[in-house]
């Protein structure tokens, strides 16, 4: 009876997890792209140095992808998730709604390319990084389909808030990325580093 009861709070507490981080990763993922979009265009917060923005872009990357790591390890550790170590990398492989998944193990893979350009961006010519780094956006929009796609919350109001705050973010700044004047300079993937 005890061995049940246990067994009972590890899963509850492996499904939390699973949800929460999957939701703290799609808002961090959103002010990854804010940040990217921020840095593209030269903007940073008043009287602050030009790296301001770039480290913060870094920075907030690495904990999106710690939380991400963490939603894919206690999805698949969640017995009710359905979602084997094949459907982390290969896309519409899970078990239990395998298309809203697959969305999200294609974002997943994209965001890995996303970081495996970044550590080799040194060796890396400036259009092929900048060429990969407009999946971002790509990335993005998977993640927001499969949080709307998967688990318990979907539907409920807290998410349909979070979720609709994080495509007004990026949408209003995509907006403001693709109205800025042509011809100005825009950041390298070397630069705003110093």
């Amino acid at each position: 009876m005890i061995l049940a009861a246990n067994t009972l709070e590890s899963s509850r507490a492996i499904w939390y997890a699973m949800r929460a981080s999957g939701v703290v990763s799609l808002v961090l993922l959103t002010g990854v792209m804010l940040l990217g979009i921020a840095t593209v265009e030269r903007w940073r917060p008043q009287n602050r140095p030009r790296f301001v923005t770039p480290a913060l872009h870094r920075s907030i990357g690495l904990l999106a992808v710690t939380f991400a790591a963490l939603h894919v390890v206690t999805a698949v550790a969640d017995s009710y998730a359905h979602v084997g170590l094949i459907a982390v990398v290969v896309p519409f492989a899970a078990a239990w709604k395998p298309f809203w998944v697959g969305l999200g193990t294609v974002s997943l893979d994209l965001a890995a390319a996303l970081v495996l350009t970044s550590l080799a961006r040194g060796r890396l010519g400036p259009r092929l990084w900048r060429g990969v780094h407009w999946l971002a956006y790509l990335a993005w929009a998977l993640a927001v389909a499969h949080a709307l796609g998967t688990g318990s919350d979907v539907g409920t109001p807290w998410l349909a808030a979070v979720t609709g705050a994080c495509l007004a973010a990026v949408l209003g700044a995509a907006a403001w990325r693709l109205l800025q004047p042509a011809g100005g300079k825009r950041l390298e993937p070397h630069e705003g580093t110093a």
